[in-house]
């Protein structure tokens, strides 16, 4: 039954995306900001529907009190496909910070570009630094949120972390809050795998991080606030009615989680 429920969210997925690309291009590509920004929203809706229906994950997010009105740096963990999209559907006007692999995917490609979106080339990392910063910027100076995933690449959930430079850079230049995510997507999602597991997917967008830290301690917090809600949210998980297969790191996150919360409550 997993199999095929698998087979028939992954289908349905696909489908869904290049059907939904190809029926609502001409609209999409001649409406404002609202009613493009409307088109990706529904679409990321209705993958959620998909989701629950055909592979049994339910979605919950929390947090987004934690938003700050105007601009502000979202930093999320990235564990897979799921948060490219969700994220964005839950922000009023977002800014993503991606490769510029994904502008050469035909039509794909076009909706980012026509979303104003925030390419990087890799090659050229200091270059592609201060592409970013200056496209962050000019964005944050228009209201609008910068989602950046810290560490670059889908990690598996429990896997050593890998915080990258560029977000606090982004920060100490920026001089703007930083609202970190924590999620547990990559247990019902696995990188490239072909099941997807039934169960409760949860994202939280934590307490915003304010402007003010040097770079060292802003670096070394927002790892620990992702890291610690992402262990929470993976202890929270065993206690749902469906639990996903829990790999040998995971189950040593929920123990961290555990040790931790003994100590806060002592």
């Amino acid at each position: 039954m997993l199999y095929l429920r698998s087979f028939a969210f992954n289908l349905a997925w696909y489908l869904n995306l290049i059907v939904q690309m190809v029926v609502q291009s001409p609209y999409y590509f001649a409406a404002s900001k609202p009613g493009y920004l409307g088109v990706v929203r529904r679409w990321a809706w209705s993958c959620h529907w998909l989701q629950r229906a055909l592979a049994g994950t339910k979605i919950e997010i929390s947090g987004l009190e934690n938003v700050p009105e105007g601009g502000c740096i979202i930093a999320s963990k990235h564990q897979s496909i799921w948060e490219f999209y969700a994220l964005f559907a839950e922000l009023d006007d977002p800014a993503f910070v991606l490769k510029d692999d994904l502008l050469k995917i035909p039509l794909f490609g076009w909706y980012v570009a026509k979303a104003d979106q925030i390419p990087i080339r890799r090659g050229d990392k200091g270059k592609a630094l201060r592409h970013m910063l200056k496209r962050a910027g000019e964005a944050l100076a228009d209201g609008r949120q910068i989602l950046i995933f810290p560490e670059g690449t889908r990690k598996a959930p429990g896997a050593e972390p890998d915080y990258r430079y560029g977000v606090t850079r982004m920060y100490v230049e920026l001089d703007c809050p930083v609202v970190p995510v924590a999620l547990d997507s990559g247990l019902f999602w696995p990188r490239r795998q072909f099941l997807r597991y039934p169960g409760i997917l949860r994202a939280q967008f934590l307490k915003p991080i304010k402007p003010g830290l040097d770079a060292e301690a802003f670096s070394a917090r927002l790892q620990k606030s992702i890291e610690d809600a992402c262990d929470d949210l993976y202890a929270q998980t065993v206690h749902d009615p469906i639990v996903p297969p829990l790999s040998d790191k995971v189950r040593a996150a929920i123990e961290r989680s555990k040790a931790r919360r003994h100590v806060e409550k002592s």
